[in-house]
């Protein structure tokens, strides 16, 4: 997620939870959201916090577990490996639904505000992360990247597909140039710390010559083609 420790923290801020809430969240990934909402809005331990976490790696389930043990013992998760769009929620049911960059679970941005609509109750909230264009792509960007110009929206076409799933608007936080150089460029880190680890790994000529493509894609196009935004709805 191209967004810093802050920005979430400032988002979290903003959910206006009620106490004991109830959370799901898809795609979770390592829970780092999850968690720190725990921190934050759970009580001691995050024992007034109730959650469902989903994502299909078992590997960052993994993951989650071992740091919810840490951070937020008292926190009653439910952490599942699963296709989030297999996970059935019994409608109206959670007090906030998450899915931070992970909208082709659901097969895009607008399909994936409806089911995490259905999710909350009424005054619920919603919360997705999702790119968008900054401006129009050029050709050579979407033969390099593979991607399509319709497979985003603008920021404002973002906002205006809660709206039109019936859903209010209530804040949106955009990543900087400083968030998604964070976010990019520590993978060049990660990788060039592993080939010096592992120089005989048969599988790094590969590994590397995949982040040279991506950084090359990043610098090239992307950092100044696509953005990344927090969006945070109210379900009336």
């Amino acid at each position: 997620m191209p967004s810093s420790v802050e920005k979430l923290d400032e988002i979290i801020g903003l959910l206006d939870l009620p106490p004991a809430p109830r959370i799901l969240d898809i795609a979770s990934g390592k829970g780092e959201f999850l968690l720190q909402t725990a921190e934050r809005c759970g009580g001691p331990g995050g024992r007034d916090l109730h959650a469902v976490a989903v994502d299909l790696s078992p590997f960052v389930i993994r993951d989650l577990r071992e740091s919810a043990a840490r951070r937020a013992p008292a926190a009653q998760i439910e952490s599942l490996v699963l296709d989030g769009a297999a996970y059935r929620a019994e409608p109206a049911s959670f007090d906030l639904a998450s899915c931070i960059g992970a909208s082709w679970t659901f097969g895009g941005h607008r399909q994936t505000l409806r089911a995490m609509a259905a999710a909350v109750r009424p005054g619920g909230k919603v919360l997705v992360g999702e790119p968008f264009w900054k401006r129009t792509p050029d050709p050579a960007y979407l033969e390099w990247s593979k991607l399509r110009a319709d497979e985003y929206g603008s920021h404002e076409a973002n906002v205006e597909a809660g709206v039109a799933e019936g859903l209010v608007p209530w804040f949106a936080l955009t990543s900087s140039d400083a968030d998604w150089d964070r976010y990019e460029t520590l993978q060049w880190r990660a990788t060039a710390r592993y080939a010096t680890a592992q120089p005989d790994d048969p599988n790094l000529p590969e590994l590397l010559e995949r982040v040279a493509r991506a950084r090359t894609e990043f610098l090239r196009w992307g950092r100044d083609t696509m953005g990344w935004a927090l969006y945070l709805f109210g379900r009336p």
